[in-house]
């Protein structure tokens, strides 16, 4: 076995890591806490207020019901993680003086796992996504998060203390991470990545927006949980267009689309989804019929449909809902998630398939 770079983060790389996140995290806290510096302490004032916890979906097979979140403009927009949390119709947002708020998910991006949620409220304190910076290795950095769900309500956050080891790039193809993101990360000598920790912030000593924490990522080589966090730079075009298309606040919702004479249906693309029992019953393949356009297509059972065309789908009522405004000749593009990898497909019905008869 080769030697370990002495630039990849010490942490992540002992053998204690599965026992110590804790302490590392207790640690490096008060490590923070305890700096005689006045610029920490100034940063860490100025950035608490700009932090949120988030609330939500969760319980299922042991999944955390919360995560972090980071206010990026002062009507309300907050960047996180795209994640289960946020699969259900009532998110609660906390503020760092307790407020609570229920929010909206305003969009989300699944390739890059960054969503954006909305809530009413005017005047907030923020980061400007137009004043981010990237940084090299080496540079001393501060992390805020809502690790292990310290923070229920006016309490802070957590803040970390440690330094960027390394920049590089995270790519689940490479067999070594189960992720789907899939481009440059800062890797953090800290423990970082815990549960309740993604979507916090990564900021410099000055308060300057780094990255964003990304969900808990472990190494399938070595069995070890990478801490890292997401650059804003590779965040922002996307995070920008979902909040172009959500409408600003007070913006006036546009028109829905004419409903064509004749809709898309599923059953002549040969897709059929699993029974729909649930308000938000995930939008999961069941069957596709043999010799249809799915099937030549590649669609496979339990791949799981998240985007038609540019929309995301969070539930087979929605996904119904969206072809109601589809043209039935027209060519659409799925993105659909198999594992830990996403498929994009185009399909066109047929002009003469009257759909299947039944299930073979």
């Amino acid at each position: 076995m080769s030697r370990t770079p002495e630039y990849m983060p010490r942490l992540s790389s002992s053998p204690w890591i599965g026992i110590c996140g804790t302490i590392g995290v207790c640690l490096a806290v008060a490590t923070v806490w305890a700096a005689p510096s006045s610029r920490i302490a100034a940063t860490i004032a100025q950035v608490q207020p700009k932090m949120v916890k988030i609330f939500g979906a969760g319980g299922f097979r042991g999944l955390e019901e919360y995560q972090s979140g980071m206010l990026i403009s002062e009507h309300g927009h907050i960047l996180t993680v795209w994640s289960h949390v946020l699969d259900t119709e009532e998110i609660t947002v906390v503020l760092y003086d307790g407020r609570r708020f229920g929010a909206k998910l305003l969009g989300a991006d699944p390739r890059l796992e960054v969503a954006v949620l909305k809530i009413d409220e005017e005047h907030l304190p923020h980061f400007n996504l137009q004043e981010v910076v990237e940084v090299e290795a080496g540079t001393r950095i501060l992390a805020f998060s809502n690790l292990f769900k310290v923070a229920m309500g006016d309490e802070p956050v957590s803040v970390q203390q440690g330094i960027i080891s390394i920049k590089t790039h995270l790519s689940a193809r490479r067999g070594a991470f189960e992720t789907l993101y899939n481009g440059p990360v800062y890797v953090i000598d800290a423990v970082t990545n815990n549960p309740g920790a993604a979507g916090g912030a990564v900021v410099t000593y000055r308060g300057e927006l780094v990255g964003m924490i990304g969900k808990e990522v472990r190494n399938t080589l070595n069995n070890t949980w990478l801490n890292y966090a997401v650059p804003i730079e590779a965040l922002r075009p996307s995070v920008e267009q979902i909040i172009a298309k959500g409408g600003m606040v007070n913006k006036l919702e546009p028109e829905a689309p004419p409903r064509p004479q004749r809709c898309l249906e599923l059953s002549r693309l040969g897709i059929v989804l699993v029974p729909d029992v649930l308000p938000r019953t995930p939008p999961y393949v069941d069957w596709v019929q043999e010799g249809s356009p799915a099937q030549a297509a590649g669609i496979k059972p339990d791949d799981l449909i998240i985007l038609l065309n540019d929309r995301l789908i969070h539930s087979c009522q929605m996904l119904q809902k969206e072809l109601e405004f589809i043209e039935h000749d027209a060519e659409i593009t799925l993105t659909l998630l198999r594992g830990l990898e996403l498929i994009e497909v185009k399909l066109k019905a047929p002009p003469d398939s009257s759909g299947p008869a039944g299930k073979p």
